[in-house]
């Protein structure tokens, strides 16, 4: 059986429509017959009348004209000829992948699969995965032959939520395929929707590395700088005073220190690190990286627990304001944060805690529509938000009383303004 050659008349099925999933189904859906599918009903409701909580899409871009139809039904993925599949790819309390949502979306589309078809994943997993894996599942429930029957391919995502600047046909695309004619289709079918361009690599595998390093690398770097932070605090020095100084070097590359949360920088290492285990080999760079990010949040409280005992602050029964949920700014994404254990090691002080996220939509109790002024005994600067940035150092100090501690994680204002950064 031949494998499906890519024409206008190519049927297309996203399955996901998160930050990943429902700009690419908006993408394909200007140029393709498109169904975008998502098993939250609430999700495919919200978009079937144009609003998109993740704020990726406008509404102005709902109303473009498009081939393009949402539904939570599965028998809507009948009679399809190219299934990509953006499952998220978390990890378990062991930090140990866990790819149960990206094999029960196989396992979805394996029931609904055809001679003919590819199926391409998009989710953040470890080399080997896809076709050691996915690709049997998919010959299990379908019954047919892989890479005879049917093909699949491989092209990693590289959204970034909250960024406008760099969306998803302005970042060059990573394609493969399990086959060079397979790699060929998926690169040709990325490419009519990729304004940057598409980089096609000569195996599924090598587009998995790819993308599993691009997130440890900065996570690499990102742990450099917070272990910066931490010996540049016990020595006195102004960390962000010392990144400027050695920026000034051509080749010097610009980390700043803080919080690494979200579904990828925080997760995908994880993914490496349990492969390499796997071949026998410990990764002790990679996991140390992970040990002195993930220690982030608490190593923050305790440096604002320190700044109020130094300002004579009672610690049991304090307020404290913490400015921002989501993993990163500008994002409504609060899946991983770190912030959290900020909160988390506040409260075992006894501290009570109210959040203010002007992005977050979420039912936490937690979370608290606006700050009270003059309320607070410390306030934890925690995301850069715009907001908070237009808020200024002096609205921010509204919120907290006469004797109080603000502390900024992200540097968002200069250090002589607030009582404690990183």
């Amino acid at each position: 059986m031949s494998i499906h050659k890519l024409s206008k008349d190519s049927r297309i099925a996203v399955i996901g429509l998160g930050y990943v999933g429902l700009p690419l189904a908006h993408a394909f859906g200007k140029l393709y017959d498109t169904i975008g599918f998502d098993i939250n009903e609430r999700r495919v409701t919200e978009l079937k009348r144009g609003i998109d909580s993740n704020k990726e899409l406008t509404a102005e871009q709902f109303q473009e004209s498009l081939t393009l139809e949402f539904s939570d039904e599965e028998n809507c993925l009948q009679n399809y000829d190219i299934y990509i599949i953006t499952a998220p790819t978390p990890v378990d309390g062991q930090h140990q992948p866990n790819l149960e949502p990206v094999k029960k979306a196989t396992r979805l589309v394996a029931s609904y699969l055809e001679k003919g078809n590819i199926v391409i994943f998009e989710s953040t997993v470890y080399p080997g995965a896809t076709e050691e894996e996915c690709a049997p599942l998919l010959c299990e429930i379908s019954g047919l032959s892989f890479n005879t029957d049917f093909h699949v391919g491989y092209s990693p995502e590289r959204i970034n939520p909250g960024d406008s600047d760099h969306s998803l046909s302005t970042i060059v695309k990573v394609t493969s395929g399990s086959t060079p004619e397979a790699g060929q289709i998926v690169d040709e079918l990325y490419k009519s929707i990729i304004r940057a361009g598409t980089y096609l690599t000569s195996s599924i595998k090598v587009a998995e590395a790819a993308k599993v390093i691009e997130n440890t690398q900065r996570d690499l770097n990102i742990a450099l700088v917070n272990e910066l932070a931490i010996l540049f605090d016990k020595l006195g020095i102004d960390t962000q005073e010392v990144l400027q100084a050695a920026g000034s070097k051509w080749n010097f590359l610009p980390f700043s220190p803080g919080l690494v949360g979200g579904h990828c920088i925080g997760l995908d290492p994880y993914y490496l690190a349990y492969k390499a285990q796997q071949v026998g080999y410990h990764p002790d760079i990679i996991l140390t990286g992970r040990r002195i990010n993930d220690g982030m949040g608490s190593y923050v409280a305790e440096r604002v627990v320190k700044l109020m005992l130094s300002k004579r602050i009672h610690i049991i029964d304090s307020r404290v304001l913490i400015m921002g949920l989501a993993f990163k700014e500008n994002c409504s994404d609060s899946r991983n944060s770190r912030v959290v254990d900020i909160i988390d090691t506040l409260q075992s002080y006894h501290s009570h805690i109210d959040v203010y996220d002007p992005w977050v939509d979420d039912e936490s109790e937690l979370l608290i529509s606006e700050p009270e002024e003059n309320s607070y005994d410390a306030v934890v600067i925690a995301v850069a938000h715009d907001q908070f940035k237009e808020l200024g150092i002096a609205g921010i100090r509204k919120f907290a009383k006469d004797k109080s501690a603000i502390f900024d994680v992200k540097h968002i204002f200069n250090s002589k303004e607030v009582d404690g950064s990183l």
